[in-house]
């Protein structure tokens, strides 16, 4: 399940006060998408996956790099297969969840990103993937805010990330959200990003 691109820990009190997505200073647009806005001014949409997802999701991952889909999957992956398609968009909405990030028409898939929790809600692992082209616009960012904050209100305690020690992008990205890192045990080749739920707010 895996391979993000998202950077000094920040503890808060025990209980802080809800982080808002940034979101436009206009109306929802769209039936069941929230449209946010990354700190450079791009807008795009997110929502959950569903299962008629399956073809746009296969043509966003053609406009993924290779060196991407190897950083996602941890694994050296040239194509998705359709059997890993179907797991994305088929999930359970409660312990797994798949969001994807839209352009403004809606229509193109610009990132995907994948939440899966332990069944009490104690940990769960995340991973994000941006489309090439759509790169350097501040998504990662405001998409993996996004997803932090849609963990916490679904009760997850701790949020996990493994990042190959190559993929140095995303690794100095979740640090500085707030993430804790450290070599995963039992694998050195990787690193093991965590992020307290229960203590830590995303940096703005």
């Amino acid at each position: 399940m895996k391979g993000l691109p998202v950077a000094q820990s920040e503890s808060l009190s025990s209980n802080p006060a809800p982080v808002e997505p940034i979101k436009p200073d206009h109306a929802v647009v769209v039936s069941d998408a929230v449209p946010l806005i990354t700190r450079s001014g791009f807008e795009f949409h997110v929502r959950s996956v569903k299962p008629s997802d399956k073809e746009a999701l296969a043509e966003f991952f053609t406009h993924v790099s290779k060196e991407d889909l190897r950083f996602r999957f941890l694994s050296a992956v040239q194509e998705v297969p359709g059997s890993l398609l179907d797991m994305l968009v088929n999930v359970d909405h409660e312990n797994k969840e798949d969001y994807i990030a839209f352009d403004i028409d809606d229509k193109t898939i610009i990132a995907s990103a994948m939440v899966g929790a332990k069944n009490d809600k104690s940990e769960a692992e995340v991973a994000i993937v941006v489309r090439s082209d759509y790169k350097h616009r501040g998504l990662s960012w405001t998409f993996l805010k996004y997803v932090i904050e849609e963990a916490r209100r679904r009760g997850i305690k701790k949020l996990q990330s493994l990042e190959s020690r190559d993929n140095y992008a995303a690794i100095e990205l979740e640090k500085e959200m707030g993430f804790s890192a450290r070599t995963c045990p039992g694998d050195s080749t990787l690193m093991l990003l965590e992020f307290d739920l229960t203590v830590n707010q995303p940096k703005s």
